[in-house]
């Protein structure tokens, strides 16, 4: 038996360390495991525990021709979305990342189906959507 989640975002970025960091700094992500590449330089699979939830993660490996990170200004096709207890994490996780280099593409508000709610786009490409009850 197992305690991991049932489903989990795995996200390819690069440079996976600097990604790791990132969510550290910015999500509180604690490193479950991580392991690296043979070349001693990426990292071949690292899991966060972000928010009460599991994101997993890996360097592109472009040798195997499986997948890729995102392409600057590209579309991004898939969001992570993150629900916090309250509101003021929402708007602390927005300032906190922008601060660090994420671009806010809907800054914190209270929406029409009441949750606070905004959504960051990271320094990697990948899109972070964020909410909270009101």
């Amino acid at each position: 038996m197992t305690d991991r989640p049932k489903v989990a975002p795995y996200l390819t970025v690069s440079p996976a360390a600097g990604a790791i960091a990132w969510y550290v700094s910015v999500f509180a992500a604690k490193q479950k495991a991580r392991m690296p590449a043979l070349d001693a330089v990426r990292v071949l699979h690292c899991e966060l525990e972000i928010n009460g939830g599991a994101v997993m993660l890996s360097d592109a490996f472009p040798e195997l021709g499986v997948a890729r990170t995102p392409i600057p200004g590209e579309p991004v096709t898939m969001s992570v979305s993150l629900e916090f207890a309250a509101a003021a994490e929402v708007d602390d996780t927005f300032a906190r990342a922008t601060a660090l280099g994420a671009k806010g593409e809907t800054p914190p508000t209270n929406s029409f189906w009441g949750t606070r709610f905004a959504v960051i786009k990271d320094p990697f490409g990948h899109r972070w959507m964020l909410n909270a009850p009101l």
